[in-house]
């Protein structure tokens, strides 16, 4: 098992080798796991490379190569993790988080409640709110993308260019763009490889306004 700031250092080091090709320098390694000197850091360094987890490369100067990941977290960082879960749980508010919607074909209305999520208090501070989790790409031009979680606001009338939560014929749900013509009603996608589809207005219900997003990166 790795101690704390040897798992902090390994999991830094990997994460730089990754979005930059290379390896971080002394002083952001310091900063990274919370050292004031460059022979904590070789200390770290040393032991990893001793328990095969990096090795050095020869003739680059401080080049490593991650040769392996823990298969398990220091007890010190699984703690640090659920404090920061906690102090999130309690800064938010906790929203029903029904099913997956589709953002490209209407699928079957999601009415049963499974889950909450956290979600900052600011963005639902008036009114009622749920989230939903989206399954499609025709809303990516409005970066609405798949797999993202979207705040949808209660609401049971919409403007025109709102983007919606619709249920159509009482039994599809699907988040789109809304136009309203009279007795008729558009929903339309953002993308341009999905077609808008007109309904009656007696086809249409609307059930809540697109009011934020969430979304995770890895």
């Amino acid at each position: 098992m790795l101690t704390e700031k040897q798992y902090k250092l390994l999991i830094y080091i990997n994460k730089v080798l990754k979005e930059t090709g290379c390896s971080p320098s002394f002083e952001e390694m310091k900063q990274a796991v919370g050292l004031k000197s460059k022979s904590g850091i070789h200390a770290l360094i040393e032991a990893l490379e001793e328990r095969n987890f990096i090795k050095k490369l020869p003739h680059k100067a401080r080049a490593l190569e991650v040769i392996r990941m823990p298969r398990f977290k220091p007890s010190a960082i699984i703690e640090e993790e659920k404090k920061r879960e906690i102090a999130l749980q309690n800064s938010a508010a906790q929203i029903p988080l029904y099913g997956k919607i589709a953002a490209g074909t209407p699928i079957e209305a999601i009415a049963n409640e499974t889950e909450t999520i956290p979600v900052p208090f600011e963005m639902v501070s008036q009114g009622q709110f749920y989230a939903l989790t989206i399954e499609g790409e025709s809303m990516i031009e409005a970066g609405i993308l798949d797999g993202d979680t979207v705040i949808i606001k209660r609401a049971e009338t919409a403007n025109n260019g709102d983007i919606v939560v619709a249920l159509v014929d009482n039994n599809e749900a699907t988040l789109k763009k809304i136009k309203i013509n009279g007795e008729n009603i558009q929903l339309i996608p953002c993308n341009k490889d999905y077609s808008t589809r007109t309904f009656h207005a007696s086809q249409v219900k609307i059930q809540g306004i697109l009011s934020g997003l969430l979304r995770t990166y890895h």
